[in-house]
């Protein structure tokens, strides 16, 4: 019997992993995944100062309370918790079915990303806050 040599091949052609050009592009994508990140933290964390203000506001008697009572209540709030983006003047004060008084609030952000890149985010807290 008569053994076969292995065939021989090449050292490129036993070497396999990642190119340059590969790393590259995954460096790029988890870049690109971090710059939006921090750029949509900000308007996450308000948006929860937003919820928080509203969830207190829905702790106190808003059906004894006048719309304007209400709106500097969520003002008085809003200031505790430091939110910019919505005032009490974009609240909207509603009666449901049970003729209860309800808040809620609709309002969104624009942020730059990079050169004329932007990106929207809409929130709303309903009434019931969840």
């Amino acid at each position: 019997m008569i053994k076969k040599r292995p065939q021989q091949t090449s050292n490129s052609q036993k070497q396999r992993g990642a190119t340059f050009i590969g790393m590259l592009l995954v460096t790029g994508s988890l870049v690109l995944l971090a710059l939006v990140a921090m750029k949509i933290f900000p308007a996450y964390q308000e948006y929860y100062s937003v919820q928080t203000a509203i969830h207190a506001l829905n702790k106190e008697p808003l059906s004894s309370m006048s719309k304007k009572e209400i709106i500097d209540s969520f003002n008085k709030h809003a200031d505790a918790e430091k939110v910019t983006v919505v005032t009490g003047s974009d609240l909207k004060v509603n009666k449901n079915n049970s003729d209860e008084t309800v808040v809620s609030v609709q309002y969104q952000v624009v942020k730059p990303l990079f050169a004329n890149f932007s990106i929207l985010i809409d929130f709303a807290i309903p009434s019931d806050g969840k």
